[in-house]
């Protein structure tokens, strides 16, 4: 069995690694010269950061750890047909450039939850926003633990992933993400985005080049070969997938169906109702330029994902075509048993020195993005949609120092969280295997999307809703969210022999019927969230007319 115990990070690879956190504190630095004398300087930029840089930091803030390690991984598994998940983005993109940012501008609020106590009352804001950070300390508590492991394998060798290690280096990525933010706030954030986002797409294109010259095959061997591997048309190839016995179109999260539908509400619901995201937009000067930004993002995003998922199929053919190997006269090089160290395996046995130095350079920064966005964006919730109305009357300076204070408490919650994944994740001595990260980080924020896409298109587009609906709605969705989940079931049935006995029964009969609670626990994630939320849309709905004078925030 493969082990990283051959790795090679060597004294040069330290080296560049420290010159990349080098420049990491120059920059955090000078932007601490930046005069900050507002929330609003603070949490949104003065509202004038420019918009391709901007756009930028919308797509480094989706390229998480989890996208460095898990997009190559769905390749590898795989083929390409994730990236046509773009299709339904794109749709989203448009949908919020032009129905949700003219009602988040309109009514100039910091955080996009404001808009809910304006329609319906404080009780609803608060409601949405602590449902937005629970999701959020989920969501990137998830990808800190994700970026940690390779910090605590170049940090421990192979003792990394022992817990103790690992929680280490979650402290140490923490830490790190707290001060660079805590410095200059979403302009630090973003900018260090820009910056992140060029190292990570160019330890990419390095990777990829690094993979084809080592591979002993031409440029036309290399197409035949992915042709001919993976089960849908075009072997390795396919962009778009369907449904197949083995798995229908509802099962496959990554079926034409599902990324036109379902991920056009999972991109609306992470670009219009996640202050994550959003917070971003907002710093440009007016909804035109945020739409800009939007739009502009995610297009650029397409080819970024691109990128990574080809590296995923070229280390399909360098570990998984031994043949090639034989046929050259060489010896294959030996595959890591979990597709989720694929990547981490050839940075660390087969790249150069310096260069692997480099790639854990592009690793950390998709980490770091997603701490230091999750941290600002849930202390900026916290103090507008809570501190400041417990606190009123008080001045600027008052609020800036508790958001800096914030941002210190939230980093700590979310680095807690990514620790408590240690040991949620550690079985039996090691790491559990199995799964793709990929949908693992998708699907941890469908809780709160469940709840929070059908109230905000309550709120922005129908004149129906009250507190009590919205709070109801959120509880709804995020209910029908677990209870679709198999974990909610495990206590109570075996799922796994639930599955290996409809498999059986199927060698037998191909026409047996699918147990009812399989057919809910096998949906795919997105289209549990889009039962969840059409459910959650239809409590909302049942509240009355919001307080007299108001209307659709369009």
């Amino acid at each position: 069995m493969h082990t990283l115990a051959s790795m090679n990070f060597g004294l040069s690879d330290w080296a560049v690694l420290g010159l990349y956190f080098a420049f990491l504190a120059f920059t955090g630095w000078r932007f601490s010269k930046r005069e900050t004398s507002s929330t609003d300087d603070y949490f949104l930029g003065g509202r004038k950061m420019p918009t391709w840089a901007v756009g930028i930091s919308i797509v480094a803030t989706s390229m998480s750890a989890a996208s460095f390690i898990g997009v190559p991984q769905q390749g590898y598994e795989s083929d390409l047909a994730y990236l046509s998940t773009n299709i339904g983005m794109v749709i989203a993109a448009f949908i919020v450039a032009f129905v949700f940012l003219p009602a988040f501008y309109k009514r100039r609020v910091q955080t996009i939850y404001e808009l809910l106590d304006q329609r319906f009352g404080r009780g609803a804001m608060q409601a949405t926003s602590g449902v937005y950070m629970v999701g959020r300390v989920m969501a990137s508590g998830v990808r800190v633990y994700i970026g940690a492991i390779p910090a605590a394998i170049i940090m421990f060798g192979t003792d990394g992933l022992a817990p103790a290690n690992l929680c280490i280096a979650i402290g140490v990525l923490t830490a790190v993400g707290i001060v660079y933010t805590l410095v200059g706030g979403i302009a630090s954030v973003i900018w260090t985005d820009v910056i992140q986002m060029v190292v990570l797409l160019g330890a990419c294109l390095l990777a990829i080049v690094l993979i084809a010259h080592q591979l002993p095959a031409g440029p036309a061997e290399l197409v035949g070969t992915l042709r001919d591997g993976g089960d849908g048309p075009l072997g390795k190839l396919t962009l778009f997938a369907f449904g197949d016995e083995s798995r229908p179109w509802w099962q496959n999260p990554f079926s034409l169906p599902a990324v036109v539908v379902g991920f056009t509400l999972m991109g609306v619901a992470a670009y219009g109702t996640d202050q994550d995201m959003t917070q971003r937009m907002l710093t440009c000067r007016d909804e035109k330029a945020a739409a800009r930004s939007v739009i502009g993002g995610i297009i650029f995003g397409v080819p970024s994902v691109a990128l990574f998922l080809i590296v995923g199929l070229l280390l399909w053919v360098f570990y998984q075509q031994p043949e090639l190997w034989t046929a050259a006269g060489q010896d294959p090089p030996e595959a890591p048993a979990d597709s989720r160290k694929v990547f981490l395996a050839f940075i660390l046995d087969h790249m150069p020195a310096g260069v692997s130095g480099l790639m854990m350079a592009g690793l950390f920064a998709a980490g770091l993005s997603s701490l230091n966005s999750g941290v600002n964006a849930m202390a900026s919730t916290f103090i507008n949609d809570f501190y400041r109305p417990m606190t009123p009357s008080r001045n600027e300076r008052h609020y800036l120092r508790a958001g800096r204070a914030a941002v210190v408490a939230w980093g700590l919650i979310l680095g807690g969280f990514a620790m408590v994944c240690v040991f949620w994740q550690y079985e039996d001595g090691q790491i559990q295997e199995g799964g793709t990260l990929l949908t693992f980080a998708l699907t941890v924020m469908t809780f709160a999307y469940a709840g929070l896409l059908p109230v905000f298109l309550t709120t922005i587009l129908t004149k129906r809703g009250s507190t009590s609906s919205v709070i109801a709605a959120l509880v709804t969705g995020f209910t029908l969210v677990l209870f679709m989940q198999p974990i909610f079931w495990d206590p109570i049935v075996n799922i796994q022999a639930m599955r290996a006995d409809y498999a059986a029964s199927l060698e037998t009969d191909e026409n047996s019927p699918r147990p009812a609670l399989l057919g809910v626990l096998d949906l795919a994630f997105v289209w549990k969230l889009g039962i969840a939320s059409a459910v959650a849309f239809a409590v909302c709905q049942i509240g009355n007319a919001p307080r007299p004078g108001s209307e659709p925030a369009r």
